[in-house]
């Protein structure tokens, strides 16, 4: 039996531990075995780390992962799409698992909310075998029922984990939103899910994107992604400033489509703000339990405006973005988002270059 070293939430705020785990000479029913290549670093990694979520600690972290199969369990043959599965193949995989039974899966169609969900990263404590249920891991045994992807040979590893789960969220939360032709859309927001939801917003056919964020690197990779405009938060701290400037670039009335994806609630109620009467705001990155904030419920009626909210995706909008980012023109941008990568040794370095802000996509290589 082999060895595999991993990088372990033990304690929120403290830094990760390095621990062994054994990796299981076979894996079980509907299992499979997978070497490390890349995982990324998201930003809801920070938000664990600071124990805004509830999960079982320790845990090894990382949901944004590809690899090699290493060794299949009885029965798995196939992967998401049906395609052959034998090991050597380059995968990746939908972070999460649901029931299919439940109330939230069967009546209410609305899988992401699945009251049995589990996420590969989060939902795992590492203490249960067979422990590597994460991505900062030299290996993850991947359990049954996961949905597999076999990843086309012309789509790079750096382009799949530089979208990360970023992607996949903003797929699913504008489908709950759908940007029409022509539309304005403000994007507050310059991180991963950000850039993901320009991508998204332009390609569904939006006449102008503007996005709110920083810092400075970070706004140029927003223009790289096709931003019309950029609001540096670091040139306008004012928020009554960003909303002038933000007002004067989408004509006066303000944007049909608003997309949070800062992460901090202070966004929530300047976004509002920056909508259109009869507007839309999407709120996708208060994923972990941030805190509160106060704002007047006034706004929404006074504005006619319909506010929505996102939670994660589904194994379709995985498959949906393996198609888009294995065109030419997101293959690039996306890979190149990935700016720092580090080893499994330096996992602790690695999550802080994302808490401070400090990069564009980071990425650990076992």
């Amino acid at each position: 039996m082999t060895d595999a070293k991993a990088a372990v939430l033990v304690e929120y705020q403290r830094p990760l531990e390095f621990r062994t785990y054994p990796v299981p000479p076979q894996p079980g029913a509907g299992e499979a075995v997978v070497r490390v290549e890349m995982a990324g670093i998201c930003g809801t990694d920070v938000h664990l780390w600071l124990g805004q979520l509830p999960i079982p600690i320790p845990v090894v972290l990382g949901h944004e992962t590809v690899g090699w199969i290493e060794a299949l369990g009885p029965g798995l043959e196939k992967d998401w799409r049906g395609r052959p599965l034998a090991p050597g193949d380059r995968i990746t995989w939908a972070s999460s698992i649901v029931c299919g039974e439940c109330f939230y899966c069967r009546v209410k169609r609305q899988p992401t909310r699945c009251v049995s969900r589990k996420a590969y990263g989060i939902s795992y404590c590492a203490d249960d075998p067979p422990h590597l249920r994460g991505g900062y891991a030299e290996r993850i045994v991947l359990r049954a029922g996961s949905a597999i992807f076999r990843l086309p040979d012309t789509l790079p590893t750096e382009a799949v984990v530089g979208a990360g789960c970023g992607l996949t969220t903003a797929l699913h939360g504008l489908e709950r939103t759908p940007v029409s032709l022509g539309d304005v859309v403000i994007v507050q927001g310059a991180g991963p899910v950000g850039l993901a939801a320009l991508a998204v917003a332009r390609r569904a056919g939006a006449a102008k994107v503007v996005v709110i964020g920083g810092p400075s690197h970070r706004l140029e990779l927003a223009r790289d992604f096709g931003a019309d405009a950029v609001i540096s938060v670091d040139e306008a701290p004012d928020v009554n400033e960003r909303r002038r400037m933000a007002l004067e670039l989408t004509g006066a009335f303000g944007a049909d489509l608003v997309i949070e994806c800062v992460g901090h609630p202070s966004a929530v109620p300047e976004g509002m703000e920056l909508c259109r009467d009869g507007g839309t705001y999407l709120v996708l990155g208060q994923y972990a339990n941030a805190g509160e904030i106060s704002f007047n419920p006034h706004v929404i009626t006074r504005k006619q405006l319909r506010v929505a909210g996102s939670w994660g995706f589904e194994p379709r909008h995985v498959d949906q973005a393996i198609a888009l980012l294995d065109g030419a023109e997101w293959k690039a941008q996306f890979a190149h988002q990935i700016t720092h990568r580090f080893p499994l040794g330096q996992a602790n370095e690695a999550l802080d270059t994302v808490r401070g802000w400090r990069a564009g996509k980071t990425v650990i290589v076992p």
